[in-house]
């Protein structure tokens, strides 16, 4: 399998999630199942099997996170040196040419992505349009709701 790109505050995010899920969640789930296994009957005991449901998806997650993180190439946009560049992990301020409204976008990987947050995945249609280009240019690209056009008005690594 081939390096993912990340950024440094999406592994650290990813390590985080594995710390809480190995230090806290397990444990707290390994409790409620002994403790559900002392009221009796595991047949029909509906704490019990609630509890090793939740291991199951804790379990899941664990492994998923692992895997990633395995797979992962992190890369820390502030010690790369792009040159007023758009790429992966830089900010983008745009101005949208056809209503004049500004708009920031930071270009992490997929695993990151939240565009309400205004983070876009480097595999988006904007971001490849953004990637590789300066302040100033323009761009064009195809989206669900038509075709968009963008002026680049800064850069940033941060």
């Amino acid at each position: 399998m081939s390096k993912v790109p990340m950024t440094v505050r999406g592994e650290g995010l990813l390590r985080d999630e594995l710390r809480r899920l190995k230090s806290e969640d397990r444990p707290r789930v390994i409790h409620a199942i002994a403790e559900a296994r002392e009221h009796g009957d595991l047949k029909e005991n509906a704490e019990y099997h609630a509890a090793k449901e939740q291991q199951g998806f804790i379990e899941g997650r664990v492994k998923e996170i692992e895997g990633k993180l395995s797979h992962i190439q992190v890369i820390d946009v502030t010690a790369v040196d792009a040159r007023g560049k758009v790429v992966f992990g830089s900010t983008v301020e745009l101005l949208d040419c056809q209503t004049d409204q500004e708009t920031t976008y930071k270009i992490v990987g997929e695993d990151e992505a939240d565009i309400n947050a205004g983070m876009i995945s480097f595999s988006s249609p904007i971001a490849r349009a953004l990637i590789g280009k300066n302040e100033g240019d323009e761009i064009s690209f195809s989206a669900p709701a038509g075709d968009k056009h963008y002026e680049i008005i800064e850069v940033r690594y941060v």
